[in-house]
């Protein structure tokens, strides 16, 4: 792909992933995703923002064919989807120097083996002139690694976030708009990566809170040109609130929890409780992951496998934990055949998650109208606690 016109001296450079479907080997990208930098040629210097994924690294030197020159490349996170590239484009301009916050160096160095007289570091708020551009370095530690930071180009109103704001997604389109599937390859960026560092992300949106932009430009996905939009759907994911919304995340063997998961999803439904309920053998887990950004209540169904949880509620309960939602209650639900301890054992996985849990309903073999009435009396507890939201 060609590189792209943004404003004058500023160009979108880098490379389209179509079909890549896997990211860090964990995270599904239904859609793809892109590694995006920018080419910005100001009247003395020129800087490179971010590079792209080494295996995409034939495209932006194609792009860089015909700049003469390149005197700073940004590093705003060392990670290799950003900054794998950076050692080509150093060995192609030999007298460019990496810019990066403190604690980013040592990462680049140990990761990438860039040579440490060709790093520079620079200081939260320290601004550096292209001549009639000006690069204004911002440190965000934490989104979603520790040595993270934004630029904001002032003259032409852009901040350049790299991970910040950003979605995996595939789209020739350079700019978001209102493309309500840029709006959802946000939130499931925001659920799979940013959501375990919430607090951190509420920090740094207060420090980029006094710049003035136009344009939103992250490493991942199009370029905000309604900056307003993203920042709120951010102030409201990384808030305290949460919704009317309970998820009921199971998988059954045998039917006898399928019965108890439909079973609690009627009487909650009935209660005026919304509901979304994932079969874990089937289910995108990266839904999963959006959906625990608003939800109030877990609810987790599991049959007993060698006296434990099934090794997928196993699994994913533990991604619910890394995850560290918003969730303000818990609930376990299932069946066994002789004995259990699941409830413990799942009790056990979330440590990180601050949710008062209102119990269990397990039972032997079918569930039985007792434990039928017991679900029951758990929609009748969630209903409750969701009123006082």
């Amino acid at each position: 792909m060609k590189a792209r016109p943004i404003k004058n001296g500023i160009q979108w450079m880098g490379a389209i992933d179509w079909n890549r479907r896997l990211f860090d080997s964990l995270i599904p990208l239904p859609d793809g995703t892109s590694y995006n930098a920018y080419l910005i040629q100001g009247s003395e210097k020129t800087a490179l923002i971010d590079s792209v994924d080494p295996a995409m690294e034939h495209i932006l030197m194609a792009q860089l064919d015909g700049i003469p020159d390149i005197h700073y490349i940004v590093s705003h996170h060392a990670e290799q989807d950003h900054s794998g590239a950076i050692p080509a484009v150093l060995r192609k301009y030999p007298g460019a120097q990496v810019l990066c916050t403190p604690k980013a160096k040592e990462m680049l160095i140990d990761h990438l083996g860039i040579a440490a007289g060709r790093i520079r570091t620079v200081e939260d708020d320290e601004t550096i002139s292209l001549g009639d551009k000006t690069l204004k370095f911002v440190h965000t530690p934490w989104v979603h690694w520790p040595e993270t930071m934004v630029t904001y180009l002032p003259e032409d109103k852009i901040l350049f976030t790299c991970d910040f704001f950003g979605s995996h997604l595939a789209t020739s389109d350079l700019y978001a708009g209102g493309n309500p599937f840029v709006a959802e390859a946000a939130k499931r960026y925001y659920a799979e990566i940013m959501m375990p560092f919430r607090k951190a992300i509420q920090n740094n949106l207060k420090k980029i809170s006094g710049l003035k932009f136009d344009l939103i430009a992250p490493s991942h996905g199009p370029i905000y040109d309604n900056p307003d939009y993203i920042l709120n759907e951010y102030r409201n994911w990384v808030s305290d609130r949460v919704s009317n919304l309970a998820i009921i995340a199971y998988i059954s063997m045998h039917g006898s929890t399928q019965i108890m998961v439909d079973h609690l999803m009627n009487s909650l439904t009935q209660r005026n409780v919304k509901v979304q309920k994932f079969d874990l053998s089937v289910t995108d887990l990266g839904k999963l992951a959006i959906s625990l950004v608003d939800a109030a209540t877990i609810v987790i169904g599991t049959p007993t496998v060698h006296f434990g949880p099934h090794p997928s509620v196993f699994s994913a309960t533990n991604l619910a934990n890394a995850l560290r939602p918003k969730l303000k209650h818990a609930a376990i639900i299932g069946s066994y055949g002789w004995g259990t301890k699941a409830a413990e054992q799942i009790s056990a996985l979330i440590p990180n998650l601050t949710v008062e849990v209102l119990g269990s309903v397990l039972c032997k073999g079918l569930p039985r109208e007792t434990d039928l009435a017991a679900l029951d009396a758990l929609a009748d507890k969630i209903k409750e606690k969701h009123a006082r939201l």
